[in-house]
């Protein structure tokens, strides 16, 4: 079974070059380009972590972080920011609003890969099956 990760990602290359790079590594990839989208593939369910971009045009998207983890079902789901803001404080900001890792862009492919081999061998989430 592949594993589903959702991009939340506004910039269409981005989010290509994210998809590829997944579907080249073994994974499925679900996308969203803004909050809405994301909630809503969220309730679909079946996805098993979240790649998702800090700042999807005027919408702040740690925002997903907060639903997730506010949410029983999805609370141990694996998030993992993808940002350009590649400050310590920004990345310390991320970590506080729940994501598991954040990844600076450009992106180290080798780092990303390691962060979701790290967080998919997490035996906590299980994720639910879509209605």
């Amino acid at each position: 079974m592949k594993h589903r990760i959702l991009i939340v990602e506004d910039n269409p290359p981005n989010r290509e070059l994210l998809a590829d790079w997944l579907d080249a590594e073994g994974f499925e990839a679900a996308m969203a380009t803004n909050l809405a989208e994301a909630f809503a593939a969220l309730e679909e369910g079946n996805i098993h972590a979240v790649l998702l971009d800090v700042q999807l045009g005027a919408e702040d998207g740690l925002a997903v972080a907060a639903r997730i983890r506010g949410d029983s079902a999805l609370r141990d789901l694996p998030l993992i920011a993808v940002t350009a803001h590649a400050m310590v404080t920004d990345h310390e900001r991320v970590l506080r609003a729940g994501c598991n890792a954040c990844i600076s862009k450009p992106i180290d492919f080798r780092s990303l890969r390691e962060e979701l081999e790290r967080w998919l061998d997490q035996p906590a989430y299980v994720p639910p099956v879509p209605t």
